[in-house]
């Protein structure tokens, strides 16, 4: 599917959305009090996982549900809109323990012809780990 057609299909897609939306009424902060840092992986439905409707939870998204990525989101969550407790969900098969920085740094040299060595991509190496890395981050 060309981007054009994907572009067409999202725009039709949003219009019938606009049309039947009937949350405009929630308040702006989440009624659970609860953000949520999770991965980008497109299999996973983090609303679907814990049984979220609209306007429950802030879900932050990115790769590997790294919370070093969502720490901008996670003040303005916490600091303005009132959330009080952070959920991290990492996940197995996840595309983050597939490589390590240095290699994608090198495949990046390599295409683009510069250096993305001062990039850290945040790679998994051990899931368990990465999970406690995460919240010993936030602590």
């Amino acid at each position: 599917m060309a981007f054009t057609s994907q572009v067409s299909a999202f725009l039709i897609a949003n219009e019938e959305y606009v049309a039947q939306f009937d949350k405009g009424h929630l308040a702006l902060p989440p009624t659970r009090k609860v953000a949520i840092v999770t991965c980008m992986d497109a299999r996973i439905d983090p609303a679907k996982i814990l049984g979220l409707q609209e306007g429950d939870s802030h879900v932050i998204r990115n790769a590997g549900g790294r919370a070093a990525d969502a720490v901008r989101s996670l003040i303005i969550s916490q600091q303005l809109l009132g959330t009080r407790e952070i959920l991290i969900i990492h996940h197995t098969d996840c595309g983050m323990v597939t490589f390590k920085d240095s290699d994608l740094q090198e495949k990046l040299k390599q295409e683009f012809h510069s250096t993305a060595d001062h990039i850290a991509f945040l790679s998994i190496a051990k899931l368990e780990d990465s999970v406690r890395d995460d919240v010993d981050f936030l602590k």
